[in-house]
């Protein structure tokens, strides 16, 4: 499979903004982002490119900021070198290791996890990611039923699995996610992970004690009302990967309809992820 590159520099953007194009370029189908110096770097699988979309999307953000890109072709077998020279290891909350399959094992962490990413989203070192694994890291999971929509790596339901997780159910759209949460789950042993490519459509009818949902706003408000269907009563809700106004409070309000209810949640930045439970 081919990817395209896309490097990305700017002149007077501010971080808020650059979230924001961000997220808009991750709904044109840009699924994985490093920062560089000047601006950050983009992949698209190049048959879901259409540049004339990404001229629109930055002509609107014209009187904002400038901008200029710079595009090239990645083959497959390229994409691991590629994150071997940006991808470094991480701690979260000082008790669990994220490392790729080239870095040394750390066994002084009480959790580590091994992560192939292959062009997926979700390595802990976005703010979304980080805040879903704390919260995640405070809950209890053991012998819990776990639903983990748009999983990318599987790294949210593989640190339930280490958690004590009895059942997982990892979905994504995306076709090279699907692949690489069955490696990653085959590289960190767990055992209990059914993965399954698609949307909403594909949920298991299952009842689920915890469900994560890493994905967007929009996303988010389509899928709640599939969310409460399977969630057990008392059962949590942790989503992310919006922004606090008006985000939250549209989730909030769409929660609200299926006696979904709102607890608290974290900011890291501009992104915030945040913490349900149904009634």
């Amino acid at each position: 499979m081919q990817y395209i590159k896309a490097v990305f520099t700017f002149e007077n953007i501010e971080d808020f903004q650059q979230d924001l194009l961000i997220s808009d370029l991750a709904d044109l189908g840009f699924d994985t982002f490093e920062d560089s110096e000047n601006g950050f770097t983009a992949f698209i699988i190049k048959d879901n490119f259409i540049e004339q979309e990404l001229k629109g999307l930055l002509f609107r953000y014209a009187d904002d900021f400038a901008c200029d890109y710079l595009l090239e072709d990645v083959a497959d077998e390229n994409w691991n070198a590629e994150w071997e020279k940006n991808f470094s290891p991480l701690v979260i909350d000082d008790v669990c290791y994220v490392r790729a399959t080239f870095h040394e094992p750390q066994p002084s962490y009480p959790y580590e996890i091994v992560i192939d990413p292959k062009m997926s989203f979700g390595t802990g070192h976005h703010q979304t990611t980080t805040m879903m694994m704390q919260y995640i890291l405070a809950a209890d999971l053991k012998d819990k039923a776990v639903l983990d929509m748009g999983c990318g790596t599987a790294i949210l339901a593989i640190l339930a699995a280490k958690l004590g997780a009895e059942s997982l159910v990892a979905i994504d759209y995306d076709d090279v996610c699907y692949e690489s949460t069955i490696e990653n789950a085959a590289l960190n042993n767990v055992t209990n992970l059914k993965a399954l490519c698609g949307s909403k459509e594909v949920i298991p009818n299952e009842e689920y004690d915890v469900i994560f949902a890493n994905i967007n706003r929009n996303i988010l408000l389509d899928q709640i009302h599939r969310y409460a269907e399977v969630l057990k009563p008392e059962g949590k809700i942790f989503f992310s990967g919006f922004y606090l106004d008006p985000d939250l409070g549209m989730i909030t309000a769409e929660c609200a309809k299926y006696g979904i209810k709102y607890l608290d949640h974290k900011q890291n930045g501009d992104w915030v992820a945040a913490q349900f439970e149904k009634k």
